[in-house]
């Protein structure tokens, strides 16, 4: 499985989504304003993710409950909650992102392939606080839109890069957030040492949120240092008997301050 057929499938979804674009414009005029995405403490903030299943680590927890999940996550200190959207790749729905936003009250991160307005939309319709936009599957005209238009919904955006070069477009976009996704979305493996570097190059005025190949507490503590505001962790929490025990156990770390 590559990127580019993950992404193809998601244009097939957004052809089929444009049959009821009236319905989903007036559905997002009904919504309610979305929570503030992101604020930024003292400590490293854990955005703990719905997810039962990847294409780089396959099935996850088939059963998750993503309202349960949810809910435990939040007891269990979580600043903000992603969730996955794609089912065909990720096991996810926007019927999970609207059944945890009705049942906490933090930030809810659409985490999904957005390459259409129409999808922003969808995501404030079902109470998103923000979009993911992944800088690899983007140019820069088509990241620097879809970023104004899901501010004018007053929707946050967490802006996913991979390298530098990916970091320079991001940047260019003004996003609420920057993602660091340690994996290349290309070939699935992970450079920890190359994300933290990157996040180590942005400005410290930039909330900048680590992505991938988080575990445990050493690595919260490891992206710390470099500088990360938040970490995003998905598998270690999602799979985990006790989410809330799991989430717990990462929050409370020292954020460090960058030096750019």
């Amino acid at each position: 499985m590559t990127l580019d057929s993950i992404v193809a499938v998601t244009r097939t979804r957004i052809a089929a989504l444009h049959q009821r674009a009236a319905e989903v414009r007036r559905q997002a005029e009904n919504a309610a304003p979305p929570l503030a995405f992101l604020g930024v403490s003292r400590t490293v903030g854990i955005i703990a993710e719905i997810k039962r299943r990847s294409p780089s680590q396959g099935s996850i927890r088939a059963d998750l409950d993503a309202v349960a999940h949810a809910q435990a996550y939040a007891r269990g200190g979580a600043a903000a909650i992603s969730v996955l959207t794609d089912e065909v790749h990720f096991g996810g729905s926007l019927e999970d992102l609207a059944r945890v936003a009705r049942a906490v009250r933090i930030p809810i991160l659409r985490k999904d392939f957005i390459i259409d307005e129409l999808q922003l939309l969808e995501a404030l319709a079902a109470g998103a606080s923000a979009v993911l936009l992944i800088a690899r599957i983007l140019t820069a005209a088509q990241l620097t839109a879809l970023r104004r238009a899901a501010g004018a919904l007053q929707l946050g955006t967490l802006v996913e890069v991979h390298d530098e070069r990916e970091l320079e477009r991001a940047l260019a976009a003004d996003p609420t957030a920057i993602g660091v996704n340690a994996r290349d979305l290309d070939t699935f493996k992970l450079d920890q040492a190359g994300a933290e570097r990157v996040i180590a190059r942005v400005a410290g005025n930039v909330i900048t949120v680590a992505e991938s190949g988080l575990e445990n507490r050493k690595d919260v503590e490891r992206v710390a240092k470099a500088g990360a505001d938040f970490a995003l962790v998905g598998t270690s929490v999602a799979r985990h008997a006790d989410p809330e025990k799991a989430v717990r156990a990462l929050v409370g770390v020292e954020r460090q301050k960058r030096k750019s």
